[in-house]
């Protein structure tokens, strides 16, 4: 069997799958040039990478690049496309013309998150298209898999869940470059990190601080992505000399120091559907505080990740905060926690595992009988 996977984003979440996959079948993975060059040293040997010059949606050289990957899967005759994402509208149009090959594609988020003004460039037509033509569906939680079965005529045995694996490549920059915590650093640090829009619940953040007083003395709030401006909010801070403020993309060594450093996570979302900044904490061994949305309580919860709060409430966000942050032993128990579920049944090799026997059943229920 060989799969051919596609996508042109999710970098970190593709490296983590792909990898996974490539220990268990050979795998043929179409990527952009432009977003994927500087990773390829991440990639497992095993993973056959294409870099294509992969045209951004607006561009007129999207009919030609249509026709050049449309003759890369007919010479690699795949038994399966995999395309990691819906949202590249232009594969829309050449889906048809890889028939019969079975096609699977990953959803990641059934509905747009409030404020995501990277996923509202694309037109929702276009993403519920590529999951009208895709025989299979891959979604990463139970809720998810309701949603698509409630939203797309699809049969019930059609739409699987394959988790999102851990994402562990910034922990092994973190190893490898010998990275530490700076001594004599006694504060309490608390990182926000990813893209800052409406649905982080940044401004829940914000009042929890506020709320928190001096019951954490040390207190030091990390807030480190582009998006919103988090000064915004400068006037329902409690302390704004607390803040740490990084309102700008963050490259792999910055990203590696800062979960170094940090004591908690907090995923305070208003609305999620999964989360890699959580398999990206796990890896670290990092407790989390989230919100109750999406799967993020189905991941937190029974693997002892970290705490959970429901969403919207600043009050219960700077409680769960307050309590990690007094009570050393039970960080230290979720980080444990945290770090056996990210190598263990999380890992890129045991999600690999899933998605291999995933595509195994594909391909026997697609044969000719």
């Amino acid at each position: 069997m060989k799969v051919l996977m596609l996508v042109s984003e999710l970098e970190d979440y593709t490296i983590a799958f792909v990898n996974g996959v490539a220990q268990h079948l050979p795998v043929v993975l179409g990527v952009p040039k432009r977003r994927y060059a500087h990773l390829a040293p991440w990639f497992d040997p095993a993973v056959d990478l294409r870099l294509l010059d992969w045209p951004r949606h607006r561009s007129p050289a999207n009919p030609l690049f249509l026709l050049k990957l449309s003759q890369l899967i007919r010479q690699e005759a795949p038994t399966l496309i995999h395309l990691l994402s819906n949202s590249t509208l232009w594969l829309n149009l050449a889906a048809p013309f890889w028939r019969p090959i079975p096609l699977v594609t990953t959803v990641h988020d059934v509905d747009l998150h409030p404020g995501d003004a990277d996923s509202r460039t694309l037109p929702r037509w276009a993403t519920e298209l590529m999951v009208r033509q895709s025989g299979h569906i891959v979604v990463h939680g139970e809720g998810l898999r309701k949603m698509v079965l409630e939203r797309y005529a699809k049969p019930a045995d059609h739409v699987h869940v394959l988790s999102h694996p851990s994402i562990q490549r910034y922990a092994d920059f973190a190893r490898s470059s010998q990275l530490a915590r700076p001594s004599g650093d006694e504060a309490f640090r608390v990182l926000l990190f990813g893209r800052i829009f409406a649905y982080k619940g940044l401004e829940h953040l914000i009042r929890a601080e506020a709320a928190l007083g001096d019951a954490v003395p040390n207190l030091r709030v990390t807030i480190a992505g582009r998006g919103d401006d988090p000064w915004a909010f400068r006037a329902l801070m409690g302390r704004p000399d607390r803040y740490d403020i990084r309102n700008h993309f963050i490259d792999d060594a910055e990203v590696a120091q800062l979960f170094t450093d940090t004591d908690i996570v907090v995923l305070p979302y208003t609305e999620a559907s999964q989360s890699g900044v959580l398999n990206l904490a796990a890896a670290f061994g990092k407790p989390v505080v989230v919100t109750d949305v999406g799967e993020l309580r189905a991941s937190v919860t029974p693997n002892r990740l970290g705490l959970v709060v429901p969403p919207g409430d600043p009050q219960q966000l700077a409680d769960a905060i307050g309590q990690l942050a007094g009570n050393s032993q039970l960080r230290a128990e979720l980080g444990a926690s945290a770090l056996a579920w990210a190598y263990g049944p999380n890992a890129p090799k045991a999600v690999g595992a899933a998605a291999v026997s995933l595509y195994r059943k594909v391909v026997e229920e697609c044969a000719p009988s």
